[in-house]
């Protein structure tokens, strides 16, 4: 019997057949596109390819999220500059008294309400790369910066076209000068040192307490300089000296005969002190000011962060252009400031620049074994990062104990610290006794190896140091230890050009007879251990810096691995860390001082040199030491602090600030409070057996 389908039935039949006949035909049609899409060319393939995953969606990339996290930052940063500047000026004042309670007044507020007011006029003098430099006439490549700071400022034009900002900054190597067709000029005026950066003060906190009690530009003055010459050659090529000469004599015309208080911060005091002899000596090489230019125009002479001795860092930037920060950056990048970054070899194109930039070489360490110790001795042995570790009876620098062992051992049974040894070839040579040290050296065997180091050229990265054999790289690394007298030595061996320029310029050695006609030569002029101070009985010499803080004192060297004949042999050893009688940490020893210039360096003058009349101060002006006791900031709202002893930090000091108003509106430095040490400044400068 045959049964007859429903009408509904018919229709479900009808709709599964077609469907099954619609997916037949897709799959035909696909087979028949595969097909056409092999006969197709490979480029037409390709696209086609593309085409679908465009019609998948787009992925999210690394590069998105990129974009991404910089367009956030982007706005918030966008976001807070509108709130910050839409904000009471109050706000920030009114959040940090509720913190940290009420705030002091500023040093120039304080003083206004004691009733202080401007008296005497100020001249400010920059150390260097503090000071702004800009152009005067360029190569084609510095098209649109006529007048544009090259230093200073936001520094765009390094990060624009850094091989063009070098070539600019770069001063010839056999004059010292300006390379021809180039001219690079030290920006005039207040503004020309306010601000080494955007926000980052150097003069500016000064500058405005001053202007609280009364100062203005037309009794204060920033003496700029060009800080990459030779101080004899800013007067040369700028009349630097000569300008500065007849602003002081319009100064005090101008004030009604008040003498002018002169405030040198770090290199710029050596500046000064050359300008202080040179203002006395005869034409031509000298000013012709006469014996008494200075006790008729100078009230006083304010040192802030003097490297009056010299630095050893100075040393270390010259000799493999680093010292303890970007010793630290090579161990944790290696190789990355070796190779080649944005087409710049990085410290081989720093050496470069700075081993032009002579005013360096005025930062040398000064006075020798004398003053820095021996490789048996230094000044500042007992020396500890921690005084709270030592007994009293240990401050007072007990010396090392002799025994047996070949490793010196100081009076904590710790391995002592040589810092009279500035230079050390390996960690060994640096804790080994000196008797040690010279039976290494004899029992050495030196394999000769005649292989030049410059295998061809450096093409622009040239640092002297390709002239050099590997037999001479191994030679100087085999005599193990190099102490204060050997540095220049040292230098001229790997830097013959940059040296006959600084003999010529500096001494580094101490005056055995002061009135040799010698030292009546330009290149004595800043070193105070090879000349007098003025004719100026009235006038005071003051030593301010801060202290408290571990600074660089003497370094641990190995040979450079890399066998690149362009490349710096030398380098410090940061693997030199570890358990001695000082503080060394990263190839590097401390001591006490502003974390630039040893607190030996800004104050042994002051204290005992220049202090009474001794045969470096014959007229018997008045010398101050005024220690300021480092102390970080309290919070992040404080800034860089108002307590801080750092080497540029401290020109935002209170305590600092205020001894520089009272001083300039009138007070001596024994109304001020005369000396105030917290060093072993005393203890290290009676071991100092120098001739006074």
């Amino acid at each position: 019997m045959i049964r007859r389908r429903g009408s509904r039935q018919v229709e479900e039949e009808a709709k599964t057949t077609g469907e099954r006949v619609d997916h037949e035909s897709k799959l035909k049609e696909s087979d028949t596109d595969d097909a056409k899409s092999n006969e197709q060319p490979p480029q037409q393939q390709q696209q086609k390819k593309q085409n679908k995953k465009k019609s998948k969606g787009a992925r999210w990339g690394c590069i998105d999220s990129c974009c991404w996290f910089v367009g956030c930052v982007c706005v918030i940063w966008w976001f807070l500059t509108v709130l910050y500047n839409a904000m009471p000026s109050a706000l920030p004042q009114f959040v940090m008294q509720k913190i940290t309670g009420p705030l002091p007044d500023p040093p120039g507020v304080k003083l206004r309400k004691e009733g202080l007011f401007a008296k005497h006029p100020v001249v400010f003098v920059p150390g260097i790369v503090t000071g702004g430099l800009e152009l005067w006439e360029g190569k084609p490549c510095a098209d649109g910066l006529f007048r544009k700071r090259l230093w200073g400022g936001t520094f765009g034009e390094i990060y624009k076209r850094p091989k063009c900002w070098m070539e600019h900054m770069t001063l010839d190597n056999e004059t010292g000068l300006d390379p021809e067709g180039i001219r690079v000029r030290p920006v005039s005026g207040l503004v020309a040192a306010d601000y080494f950066a955007p926000g980052y003060f150097v003069w500016a906190v000064l500058i405005e307490n001053l202007a609280q009690i009364g100062y203005e530009e037309k009794n204060m003055h920033m003496a700029a300089y060009d800080w990459r010459l030779t101080f004899q050659n800013t007067e040369e090529r700028d009349k630097s000296l000569s300008r500065l000469k007849s602003t002081i004599e319009a100064m005090v015309q101008t004030s009604g005969g008040n003498k002018v208080v002169v405030i040198p911060h770090s290199m710029g005091s050596l500046y000064f002190l050359h300008f202080l002899k040179w203002v006395e000596a005869p034409a031509p090489m000298g000013g012709g000011g006469g014996p008494d230019w200075c006790s008729r125009h100078i009230k006083a002479t304010m040192n802030i962060a003097g490297p009056l001795l010299g630095v050893p860092k100075a040393f270390a930037g010259l000799f493999s252009a680093e010292a303890k920060d970007i010793a630290v950056a090579r161990a944790i990048a290696p190789g990355v400031l070796d190779n080649d970054i944005f087409g710049l070899q990085t410290l081989q194109y720093m050496m470069r620049v700075t081993r032009t930039w002579d005013a360096c070489m005025s930062m040398i360490p000064k006075g020798g074994n004398t003053i820095w110790g021996d490789a048996d001795w230094s000044p500042e042995e007992g020396h500890a990062c921690s005084k709270s570790k030592l007994a009293p009876d240990d401050r007072q620098g007990s010396a090392k104990i002799k025994q047996e062992s070949p490793v010196d051992i100081g009076p904590h049974g710790k391995p002592y610290a040589h810092y009279g040894r500035m230079v050390a070839f390996g960690k060994e040579a640096a804790v080994l006794s000196h008797s040690a040290v010279l039976e290494k050296r004899k029992g050495s065997t030196k394999v000769a190896n005649g292989e030049l180091r410059s295998n061809g050229s450096c093409g622009d990265v040239w640092t002297e140091y390709h002239e050099l054999h590997w037999d001479d790289v191994e030679d100087i690394a085999s005599r193990d230890i190099y102490c204060a007298e050997d540095l220049v030595g040292l230098l001229r061996r790997v830097a013959p050009k940059l040296m006959i320029r600084g003999e010529e310029n500096w001494g580094f050695g101490v005056a055995d007879n002061l009135d040799d006609p010698k030292y009546k030569h330009f290149r004595h002029w800043s070193n105070p251990l090879e000349t007098l101070l003025p004719n100026a009985p009235d006038m005071e010499i003051f030593c301010l810096y801060g202290m408290g803080i571990p600074t660089e004192r003497s370094y641990i060297y190995k040979v450079s691995p890399s066998t690149d004949s362009c490349n710096i042999p030398f380098r410090i050893d940061t693997s030199a860390d570890g358990d001695s009688e000082g503080c060394l940490k990263g190839g590097v020893q401390f001591v006490d001082g502003d974390e630039t210039v040893p607190a030996l360096s800004a104050g042994y003058m002051c204290y005992k040199p220049w202090k009474g009349k001794t045969r470096f101060n014959p007229a018997n002006s008045s010398s101050y030491v005024r220690e300021y006791n480092h102390a970080p900031p309290a919070n992040l709202l404080e800034g860089r602090g108002t307590q801080s002893g750092s080497h540029v930090d401290i020109m935002g000091n209170f305590a600092l600030i205020e001894d520089i108003l009272r001083v300039a509106s009138g007070w001596s430095g024994e109304e001020i409070g005369g000396d105030r040490i917290y060093s072993d400044l005393p203890i290290w400068s009676e071991r100092i057996k120098l001739v006074l």
